[in-house]
Formats: C-alpha cells, sequence, structure tokens
C-alpha cells in the first residue's frame, strides 16, 4: 500500500509527490497522458521542434521550491530575456521594456514625458505591493468566514492556527501604511482606471492592460483585473523581480527537473494511467481505481486535477456533504483563450523595426500587437455574446530567440497566447472553426510582420475545448477555475474549504484549483504536501 497516490502529473503534483518522499511517505502518481508535466510540458510535435504546447514562459516558480529540491542539479535551467516587451504600432512607432530602467525612460518617453516619469513610481507601488502578498502565496489561508458549524467541524488547534495566519496578513497589510488604499483596488479593482490615472500613453496602457486579462474572460475594465498586473513584478524564476524567463528545452525541462528529483527521493511515476474513482470507505480514501479496473490501495490521494473533476467525476455524490456539492458546481470555469503553436523557417520581420537576419531585441520577449484600449474592450464585447474576437488579443513569445536546443538551425518557434475565444459559442463550435481563426491570429500579426505568414511551416492549434480534451482544463480555464475575487484566497476552491483538505479523510487537492492559483509557481503543491505531512 502507499502512503500518497497523486492524481495527475502536473507540475503541481510532481512538487507535492517531491516533498511527501522527502518526508518518508512511500508515493505514487499517476498520469492520464503519455507525457508528464499537465500544461506545463514539451512536446515534439514535428522532427526537430520541441514546443512547449501550453505554459511557455517562468517567473513565478518559487525560489524555495528550486532550491529545496535542487532543480538545477536535474537540469533545470532559466534563459532570461531582454528585453522583455515588444509593442510594434502600426504608425510605424514601437515600445520596448524591460528590467533596464534607462531602457523604459528613452523608449516610454517616445510617447509621453509624463508617462516616462510616473512608470518607476508605478513600478514601485506594484513592488510594495507584490512583496506584501507573496507570502500569502506560501502560507495556507486562513479559514476566518463564520460558516455553518454543520459545514465543518473545526479543533481548537485549527482555530488558534487560523488566527495566527490571520494575523500574520493583517501585519503584512499594515506594512503598506499610506499605500493602503491604492493597494486595496490593484487586489480588487479594475486594471484600466488604475492604468487610465497612472499614464496618459495608449501604448502603454495597451501593453500593460493586455496581461491584465491573460487567461481571463473579463474585459480591463472589470474589477479584479488589477491584480494580474501585480504578476508583471512578481517572481523571480527568471533570475530577477519580475523578469520572465525561458526554460531551457521548453517547459517540460522544469517538469521533468521535479520528476527526476522527486524519482530521487524514491517517487513512483505512471504514465498511461488515467483513474476511474477514488474508492471511499468510511468517510475515508481506500484506494484509486484506474480504467483498466486496476485497484491501487492508499492511505491518502493528493489529486493535482480541479475540483469538478475530482469531486463530480472522480468521487461518488453519496461520500459528499450537499453544500459542499453545491459549492463545488458554482466555481466558475468561464475561459476564453486559445494557444497556437508554429514552426517557421525564419524570424518575424516587423515593419517598424526591420531586420530578422539575426535574433534582436525585437525578438527575445513578449510581442504585444498594437490594440489600443478600446479595440481591447472591443474584443471582449465581441467574446460575452458568444463570438470570437474581431480583432483579437494576440501575444506571441519566440523561445528560439534564446534557446537554439529546441529548433533545427535557422528555424524558429512562435508561441501565440490568444484572447477573446470563448469557451461556449453562439452559433458554432470550435472543431469547426479554429483554423479560420487562427487565420485571423496570423493576420494580425501580419499587418505588424508580413513576412511571417509564408514563412510558417507547421502550426498546431488549440482552442478552448482541446484545452479541456488535452489537458483536461474545465471550461479550457487554464487556472483551474476562474480567479475572480471569490475564488481566491480563502475562498479557493470554495469557502470553508482552502486548506488543501476536502469532506473526504484522506483526500487533499494539491493543483492550481487550490490556492494560490493558476501559473506555474509550484506554491499548491508545496502547500498542500505541508498540511498533508502536518495531518500524518
Amino acid at each position: 500500500m502507499h502512503d500518497c497516490i497523486v492524481i495527475g502529473a502536473g507540475h503541481n503534483g510532481l512538487v507535492c509527490a517531491n516533498y511527501l518522499a522527502r518526508a518518508g511517505w512511500k508515493v505514487l502518481v499517476l498520469e492520464r497522458r503519455d507525457v508528464i508535466g499537465g500544461a506545463c510540458v514539451t512536446e515534439n510535435l514535428w522532427p526537430g521542434y520541441k514546443v512547449s504546447t501550453a505554459s511557455y514562459v517562468v517567473s513565478l516558480l518559487l525560489p524555495e521550491i528550486e532550491r529545496e529540491l535542487n532543480l538545477k542539479e536535474f537540469g533545470y535551467r532559466v534563459l532570461a530575456r531582454n528585453p522583455s516587451s515588444f509593442t510594434p504600432l502600426e504608425d510605424g512607432r514601437y515600445l520596448m521594456l524591460g528590467p533596464d530602467a534607462e531602457l523604459n525612460h528613452r523608449e516610454i518617453s517616445k510617447f509621453s514625458e509624463r508617462d516616462a516619469a510616473a512608470y518607476p513610481r508605478y513600478e514601485s507601488l506594484l513592488e510594495k505591493v507584490a512583496a506584501c502578498i507573496e507570502p500569502t502565496l506560501t502560507q495556507t489561508p486562513p479559514d476566518l468566514l463564520p460558516l455553518p458549524s454543520t459545514w465543518r467541524k473545526r479543533g481548537i488547534g485549527d482555530k488558534f492556527r487560523n488566527l495566527r495566519r490571520g494575523y500574520s496578513v493583517f501585519q503584512a497589510l499594515k506594512s503598506l501604511g499610506e499605500s493602503i488604499p491604492e493597494a486595496t483596488e490593484l487586489l480588487v479593482g479594475a486594471a484600466r482606471p488604475i492604468l487610465d490615472r497612472w499614464f496618459e500613453s495608449d501604448a502603454l496602457k495597451a501593453t500593460l492592460a493586455t496581461d491584465a486579462v491573460i487567461g481571463t474572460f473579463q474585459p480591463i475594465s472589470a474589477p479584479g483585473t488589477a491584480y494580474v498586473l501585480l504578476h508583471h513584478v512578481m517572481g523571480s524564476a527568471g533570475g530577477a523581480r519580475g523578469v520572465w524567463g525561458y526554460v531551457e528545452g521548453g517547459m517540460g525541462a522544469l517538469s521533468t527537473a521535479i520528476a527526476r528529483s522527486a524519482e530521487a527521493q524514491g517517487v513512483e511515476i505512471r504514465t498511461g494511467a488515467e483513474v476511474q474513482r477514488i474508492d471511499i470507505d468510511a468517510g475515508r480514501t481506500k484506494s484509486v481505481i484506474l480504467k483498466d479496473g486496476t485497484e491501487l490501495p492508499t492511505r491518502t490521494v493528493a489529486s493535482c486535477a480541479d475540483a469538478h473533476v475530482t469531486f463530480e467525476r472522480l468521487v461518488e455524490p453519496q461520500h459528499l456533504p450537499e453544500a459542499f456539492r453545491n459549492a463545488v458546481a458554482r466555481i466558475d470555469y468561464s475561459s476564453a483563450s486559445m494557444k497556437i503553436n508554429l514552426a517557421v523557417s525564419e524570424l518575424p520581420n516587423f515593419t517598424c523595426l526591420p531586420g530578422n537576419a539575426e535574433v534582436g531585441p525585437q525578438h527575445r520577449g513578449t510581442i504585444h500587437f498594437g490594440l489600443t484600449l478600446r479595440e481591447l474592450e472591443q474584443a471582449y464585447d465581441d467574446a460575452k455574446y458568444g463570438k470570437p474576437s474581431e480583432k483579437p488579443i494576440v501575444e506571441m513569445t519566440i523561445p528560439t530567440s534564446v534557446d537554439r536546443t529546441i529548433a533545427p538551425e535557422g528555424h524558429h518557434i512562435l508561441s501565440l497566447f490568444v484572447q477573446y475565444a470563448p469557451y461556449r459559442l453562439a452559433d458554432a463550435n470550435w472543431d469547426d472553426i479554429k483554423e479560420s481563426f487562427a487565420d485571423r491570429c496570423i493576420d494580425t500579426i501580419a499587418r505588424f510582420a508580413p513576412n511571417v505568414p509564408k514563412s510558417i511551416i507547421h502550426r498546431q492549434v488549440i482552442s478552448p475545448v482541446d484545452l479541456e480534451r488535452i489537458y483536461g482544463l474545465t471550461g479550457g480555464n487554464i487556472f483551474q477555475g476562474a480567479m475572480p475575487l471569490h475564488q481566491l484566497f480563502n475562498m479557493r476552491p470554495v469557502p470553508g474549504w482552502s486548506d488543501y483538505r476536502t469532506p473526504v479523510n484522506g483526500l487533499y487537492l494539491c493543483g492550481s484549483a487550490a490556492h494560490p492559483g493558476g501559473g506555474v509557481m509550484g506554491a499548491c503543491g508545496r502547500n498542500a504536501s505541508r498540511e498533508m505531512i502536518r495531518n500524518g
């Protein structure tokens, strides 16, 4: 019998397994697909190309995980991007941003001297708030809601731990001092009014605003989108605070490093092993049943799947309280994201900054194709009525600009993250229209880099429905559940159960469905393992 079976070899599941094994547990990881990593994966789609098919950049990975799991020893290496952002405009201008303060001032001054002066103050505020929030990512959230006693029994020890956690959050917020009103708006407010208050240049505001809606089904004017702005300055996996990087060998190299580290601790990992059901006896996990009928006894189960898959497919309803089932059924999985991966014979040649014989600064970072704030709002307006955006928001990265291990000599990989592609369409289905919508996205790029369409050798189009089919992401939501305020912190996945435990004794959540949510962070798996070890 295993001490724990982890369902899903996503990066969080592998992190969780790794820490459990280091505590002396006998751990088995089961992965439905034939490749590990979940959405943090590298796949050989075409001969000679190693493609990060889903997630594509890293910054938020906890430095504690990198250090404690000795990931560098197992091949994990981050390649920094500098500059980190390039926005070409149709009028022949462009905006380039990065970790270099002088570059930022010079570039922003092309559009507004006022904005160039304001930008360092804006970044300073974001960094101050991010520094306050980051410790909460590695902590189990305090459960201070006055929920009915019928929902869950709390012992004295639990109550004291919740009070201590709540007090630590209070102290962290207290450290913000007179910045608390601005910090509160960043945490719960909308991105657009904040950006409008700070800046006057549409090019700068649109570049920053695009990042505020990545992975969401919300417009930049919706409450909660400002929180994503903080991700711009959070994390240090790219080598410095807020610097996002490419993983050498593709994102799957990170998952592989975590897996190798886990295997060195005795963890067993099986691929092609789809779980059919979690067997429960007298309110406690008993075993895991595979699709082929194999029964695997275990003392505990850690699910890296989302709450819908875990509680509505793998657990029979009679084992869960009705109030809990109803709360799970209310979880919002709204999504409007598409991923397009392209293999090309040459680098994009941008009209506003010509040159593609060799890699230039315009090729290294995230490329935002110059939509205005108005067009960003209109892109959402199309989607809210069940239509793909007429003018889609396209972010492009070129990992081969710094990593020459993933494509043949002279060739490159273009990674496109697209909004808005609503999971639910009003009068079409994605299998019929995804290729034509991908053509629209490539046409968007061609307005700024006309050579791109003819340079394409291979392409993969992953619709929101494909995200669900391939990676098990309900509704195509890349965060395993949307991340508005009512689905964050002590309300994730549902109120009363933010400590990775569930109503079933021995069953835990260890994936992005739990706090702190989506992103290649590893915090969910690390935090869950700590709670499992504490519970024995």
